[in-house]
C-alpha cells in the first residue's frame, strides 16, 4: 500500500512539480501576538469581503443588462422574480458597505499604531489607493441600478468631477462618455465596475501583500505588557488561519442577517426629466456632500482633493515635520483624532439633515 501511495505521489509531483516544503514553511511562519486580536488583523476581513463581492457580482452579471432602457428592469427581475436573486443582491450590497467600513477601520488601526512609518510608507500609499478604489466600487455599483436617486447621484458626481482644477472637464467628459449623462455613461460605469476596478484592486492587493511579506508585520508592544521571547509569536497554521476562517463564517452570518432584515431595496426608475426633491449619495459620501452644502462646488472639490493628497502623502509629510519642527508622536495622534471626528460629525450631520 505504501509503495502504491509513493507511486501516486511521484506521478503527481512529476505532473505538478511544486515544492511543497515552501507551503509548509509559509504555514509555519510565526505571527506576532498582537495579531491574535481581530481588530489588529482587519486586512483579512477586507480581503474576505472582496471575495464575496467578486462571487456575488459575477452571479448578478448573468442577469444584469447594462443599457438605459433595460438596466432598471433587469435589477427588478433579479430582486423580485429570480429565486434567491434578492439574497445575492443584498449580499453584494452589504458586503460592499462592510468592506468600506473594514478598510477605513484597518487604515485607522495602521495610522494610530504608526505602522505606516519607515520603511512602510509605500504600503500606506497603496492602502489609500485601495480605499479610493473601494469607494469608487461603491459609487459605480450604486449607479448601475439606474434608479432615480442613483441616476441623479451620478449626475452630481460628474458635476463635482467637472469642478476639479485643470483636468476637471476632461474627467467629467470621460465619465459621461459625452457632454451629458446618456447611454455611454452607464456603459462606462459598467466597464469600470466589472473590468477596470477589479483589475486595479487585485494588482494593489498583490502589491500590498508583497510589501507586507518583504517588510514583515509591524510588531507592537503595549505599555505594561509582559513579553517573553518564547511567547511573543504564534504559528500562522493552524492558529491564525483558523481564526481567519472563523471570522469569515461570522461575517457570512452577519451578512445573511442584514440581507434578511434589510434587503436591498429598489426605488423609482431613473427619469432624466424629473429632479428628485432630495438627492442623497450613499453614506460613505455624506462627508463630501455636507462639505458641498457648507461651501461651494469649487471649494468643496479642492478641499476634498487636498485632504485626499494629505492622507496619501502623510508618512512623508510627517517625516518632514519631524525633521523640520521636531514634532512629537502625540501631534500625529491628536491630528488623526480631530480629522476622524470631523469626518464623523459631517457624516452624521448629513445623515440627519435634509
Amino acid at each position: 500500500m505504501t509503495n502504491e501511495t509513493d507511486g501516486v505521489r511521484s506521478k503527481i509531483e512529476t505532473l505538478f512539480p511544486f515544492d511543497w516544503d515552501l507551503l509548509k514553511h509559509a504555514g509555519a511562519e510565526p505571527v506576532p501576538n498582537h495579531l491574535s486580536k481581530w481588530w489588529f488583523a482587519l486586512g483579512g476581513t477586507c480581503l474576505y469581503l472582496f471575495v464575496i463581492q467578486v462571487v456575488t457580482g459575477i452571479a448578478l452579471t448573468f442577469y444584469y443588462v447594462p443599457t438605459p432602457d433595460q438596466a432598471y428592469a433587469s435589477v427588478e427581475t433579479i430582486t423580485r422574480e429570480l429565486r434567491f436573486g434578492w439574497y445575492i443582491r443584498s449580499l453584494h450590497k452589504w458586503s460592499s458597505n462592510l468592506m468600506i467600513v473594514a478598510v477605513i477601520l484597518h487604515m485607522l488601526r495602521v495610522f494610530f499604531t504608526a505602522a505606516y512609518r519607515h520603511p512602510r510608507q509605500l504600503n500606506w500609499c497603496i492602502g489609500v489607493l485601495l480605499l479610493a478604489t473601494t469607494l469608487t466600487f461603491g459609487f459605480t455599483g450604486y449607479s448601475l441600478v439606474y434608479e432615480q436617486l442613483s441616476f441623479w447621484g451620478a449626475t452630481v458626481a460628474c458635476n463635482l468631477a467637472d469642478a476639479v482644477p485643470l483636468i476637471g472637464p476632461q474627467i467629467a467628459y470621460f465619465m459621461r462618455g459625452g457632454p451629458e449623462i446618456g447611454p455611454n455613461t452607464l456603459t462606462r460605469f459598467y466597464i469600470l465596475h466589472l473590468g477596470v476596478l477589479p483589475t486595479i484592486t487585485i494588482v494593489l492587493i498583490g502589491m500590498h501583500i508583497l510589501l507586507v511579506r518583504l517588510h514583515g508585520v509591524t510588531e507592537l508592544q503595549f505599555e505594561g505588557e509582559k513579553k517573553s521571547e518564547s511567547h511573543s509569536h504564534f504559528p500562522f497554521w493552524p492558529e491564525h488561519a483558523t481564526t481567519e476562517i472563523l471570522i469569515g463564517v461570522l461575517l457570512m452570518y452577519v451578512l445573511t442577517i442584514l440581507a434578511l432584515v434589510f434587503p436591498a431595496e429598489l426605488g423609482e426608475p431613473a427619469n432624466p426629466n424629473v429632479t428628485p426633491e432630495h438627492i442623497k449619495p450613499e453614506w460613505y459620501f455624506y462627508f463630501s456632500f455636507r462639505l458641498l452644502k457648507l461651501t461651494s462646488l469649487k471649494v468643496s472639490v479642492v478641499m476634498t482633493l487636498a485632504i485626499g493628497l494629505i492622507v496619501f502623502f502623510w508618512p512623508f509629510i510627517e517625516g518632514w515635520l519631524i525633521r523640520r519642527f521636531k514634532i512629537s508622536d502625540t501631534f500625529s495622534v491628536v491630528l488623526g483624532v480631530f480629522a476622524f471626528m470631523g469626518f464623523l460629525v459631517l457624516t452624521v450631520w448629513e445623515s440627519l439633515g435634509a
